[in-house]
Order: C-alpha cells, then sequence, then structure tokens
C-alpha cells in the first residue's frame, strides 16, 4: 500500500522525506529548530529536537521499531508516527473534498504549574510532545512539531480510537442498523451468545460499566496485554473467540465504572455485524470523507481483518483537528448533521440516574460518558485519551479544541495529565471569548 510520496517541508531546502515503511533510516529534519514553514506568517513550525532526543533516537534519525512488544524507547517516535505502516491495516481515504482551516497568528498564551509561570515555547521544551495543535473553530491558532515529525505523520491515536467507535455506534443507531443502545450484544454478535459479554447491553460497554472483570494496568502480564497479543499477533483468530474469555462477572451492568479496552473492541463487532462494513469504511463514508480530510489515513486490524477497535487508528494531526472541530460542534458540520446532535449530547453527558459514570467519581478527576471522557465543572467539555499523551480536547461553547500527540516514555504516569490540563485550562481562559 503507498501511503504517501515524497515531500519538502516549506522552510526547509533540499529535503528530500520518503514516507514509507524505509523510513526507519531517515535522518532529522535538515532545518534549524523550530523553522516557520512561511517566514512571518501563520503557519506550522518544525523542530528536529524535543526533550531527551537522544534518548528517542535522534542520532539515528528516529528509527521505525518492528512488530511486537512495545518499542524500546529510541523507536518509540518513529512507530507512534508510522503504526499503520508496521501493523496491517485498512486504509481511511483521505475527502474528495478539501475542507481547509484558516490561519490566524500565533496567540501568547501563559499558564501556571504550581509557583510557575510558563508559556506553550516552555511546555514543548518540558514535555515529549510530536505535535501541538490549537484551533478554534475554523481557525488554527498554533502548530507545531518535535523529533523531526511534520504535518505530513500519522500519528496513531491510541485509545482516542474509542470515541470514534462510540460516534459511529450513534450513526448506526440513527440509521436504524442498530436497534437500540439497549439491546444486549448477543443480538448482534452471534459469537458471544452466552457469554457474560453476549448478555451485557450495548449501553454498558459504552460507559465502560459491564461489571464483567477485565484488568489493565499495562504491566505486560494484564488482560489488555493477553488481549493484545491474541489481536496483535500469531494466527488469525476469531476475535469474538479471543474476547469471550473475559467471562467474570463482578458487578451487575450499569453501575460500576471499569475501564476496560475490550468492551471497545466488543462494540466494533457489533458495528461489522450490524452495518455490514469494516469499521474504517463505515467512518469514511460517514464522516473522514464529509468532513474535508486532506490526508489517507489507517485503522490497525487483526488478522481476521476486523478493525482493532480499542485504539490504532492513525491519522495527520490537523485531520484530528477537523475530527475535534466536528466534536465542538456537537456532530455537525458546514450545516450538514453527521453525528446526531442528541446522541453527542449524551454521549458526553451524564445522566441522574447514573451518578457512577460523574467526573470526580468514576475517577479522581474525570467522568465517563460513551467512550469519551468528561471533565469537571459546569460547561460541558470532555476528552479523547490515549496512553503515552495522545489527548484531544474539545470545548463545545467557545469552539476551542487541542489535540495533543505525544511519546511519553511509560503507558500510563501519575500525574501526567496535570500540566497539558494547566495548558488547556489557559488556552480556555485567554482564547476563549
Amino acid at each position: 500500500m503507498n501511503w504517501g510520496a515524497s515531500f519538502r517541508p516549506r522552510g526547509c531546502r533540499r529535503l528530500f522525506l520518503p514516507v514509507i515503511f524505509a523510513s526507519a533510516v531517515w535522518s532529522p529534519l535538515a532545518c534549524a529548530q523550530d523553522v516557520r514553514s512561511v517566514p512571518a506568517a501563520p503557519g506550522p513550525v518544525f523542530s528536529d529536537s524535543g526533550p531527551d532526543a537522544e534518548l528517542y533516537g535522534a542520532a539515528e534519525g528516529y528509527p521505525v521499531g518492528t512488530r511486537g512488544a512495545a518499542p524500546p524507547l529510541d523507536k518509540l517516535v518513529g512507530s507512534y508516527s508510522h503504526f499503520g505502516e508496521i501493523y496491517p491495516s485498512r486504509r481511511v481515504a483521505r475527502a474528495t473534498t478539501l475542507w481547509q482551516f484558516k490561519r490566524a497568528p500565533e496567540p501568547q498564551v501563559t499558564y501556571s504549574l504550581g509557583t510557575e509561570k510558563l508559556g506553550i515555547a516552555d511546555y514543548l521544551k518540558r514535555n515529549p510532545a510530536t505535535g501541538l495543535l490549537i484551533a478554534r473553530d475554523d481557525t488554527i491558532l498554533y502548530e507545531h512539531y518535535q523529533y523531526a515529525r511534520t504535518d505530513h505523520h500519522r500519528f496513531v491515536s491510541m485509545s482516542m480510537a474509542k470515541t470514534l467507535v462510540a460516534m459511529l455506534v450513534g450513526i448506526a443507531v440513527s440509521e436504524g442498523r442498530i436497534k437500540s443502545i439497549d439491546d444486549l450484544v448477543a443480538t448482534y454478535v452471534d459469537g458471544l451468545a452466552g457469554t457474560e459479554y453476549g448478555n451485557t447491553s450495548i449501553r454498558a460497554l459504552l460507559n465502560m460499566s459491564s461489571g464483567v472483570e477485565f484488568s489493565e494496568v499495562y504491566d505486560g502480564n494484564d488482560d489488555i496485554a493477553r488481549l493484545g497479543r491474541a489481536l496483535f499477533a500469531g494466527p488469525p483468530k476469531d476475535p469474538a473467540a479471543i474476547v469471550a474469555q473475559f467471562n467474570t462477572r463482578t458487578a451487575p451492568p450499569g453501575t460500576k465504572f471499569h475501564y476496560a479496552s475490550v468492551e471497545t473492541e466488543i462494540l466494533g463487532l457489533v458495528l461489522r455485524a450490524a452495518t455490514g462494513t469494516p469499521v474504517a469504511d463505515y467512518l469514511r463514508d460517514r464522516i473522514w470523507d464529509p468532513i474535508g480530510t486532506e490526508a489517507d489515513a489507517s485503522w490497525v486490524i487483526d488478522g481476521s481483518g476486523q478493525e482493532i477497535a480499542y485504539c490504532c487508528f492513525n491519522a495527520t494531526l490537523r485531520d484530528y483537528a477537523r475530527l475535534a472541530r466536528l466534536l465542538a460542534h456537537d456532530g455537525a458540520w458546514e450545516g450538514r448533521q453527521l453525528i446526531p446532535r442528541q446522541w453527542l449530547l449524551d454521549a458526553t453527558t451524564v445522566r441522574p440516574e447514573e451518578g457512577h459514570l460523574a467526573p470526580r467519581v468514576a475517577t479522581r478527576y474525570f467522568g465517563y460518558g460513551y467512550q469519551v471522557w468528561l471533565l469537571p465543572g459546569e460547561q460541558r467539555r470532555f476528552a479523547l485519551i490515549g496512553i503515552r499523551g495522545q489527548l484531544i480536547l474539545v470545548d463545545p461553547a467557545s469552539k476551542l479544541v487541542m489535540v495533543h500527540t505525544a511519546v511519553r516514555q511509560k503507558p500510563s504516569e501519575p500525574g501526567a495529565l496535570r500540566e497539558p490540563l494547566a495548558l488547556w485550562s489557559a488556552v480556555l481562559q485567554q482564547l476563549g471569548q
């Protein structure tokens, strides 16, 4: 599959970067650090470095890892921007008609972290972000890349893909393909008949409240590691049979939040069965093409050809921003309702009878909706979050969004979201007029 061609980022001279798997031997961008694509004009900014760049493989041109276990640190940058080439993937073709963001000069944003007063430049020096984009409605305010990544790279979503699955479920409901989210999973997935997950409602899966036991602590020995090994490695297997192994219920459905990626995997099986269409193709037709995306995306598939629904969607930073803008407009795009508005409202609001999903109840900080994290506070704000620093933050009131891709050294780190959330709070306060 041809994922791209040669390109030359504006502002760099005589630079040749083939976007193919042979990128494992790329050398860093031959640009001065923080070179603006159009001098003295708004546009993306590229840097060939970043925090701890040498640890991340700068001297070797940020090489790409291989299939198998989590990539070592010196291959993390390369792997997280070529994930859809390392693993078999289904292409999500770019839009037939491009929709372009406008540009505005970069604003000065300062944020507080403890007693420190910091700017966005400080943030990038302190955090291993591969890309950071801030937009307000149809205008990009800030777009920076580190570690020799550019606006042509496709960054892996990790668990941000979960929200995509939930939005597609809402579309399938609106089309009558899924009759009700209170239907049991076995209504659509025959292979789960007679199992605890088969006897769980789609709603409980959307809310990560099935009550079925599943461990996800990222120690390499937990259930998510077992699930990943079964889906990513070895001979082709029936994905329904893989998820059926998790079959012990410890709480009644719809009573307790417990984060479990396997539940999104099952939603992907429901979608495929209900629509008769691969999840990536359904995404392309219902969302990716209508929002005017500029680049092909991809979704990693298992040996059976089923999208690994809980993770591993790959897209450019600006296309993630287009998706974020769609969510900020509650599913509407330029006058056309792509995702039912009521679905998005329901997805990002906790019902009175579901207090276990509320912010600071579901977790110490976040609440949980339909495969999306809910921020505390009176305003309805929400987030898509993936391991190692993948993050999309959305404020429907101001139409501000922030897209953040990263290569944090550990999958999950206590306090890792403290600084990006501090920056986001400052963005809202200073740019949310």
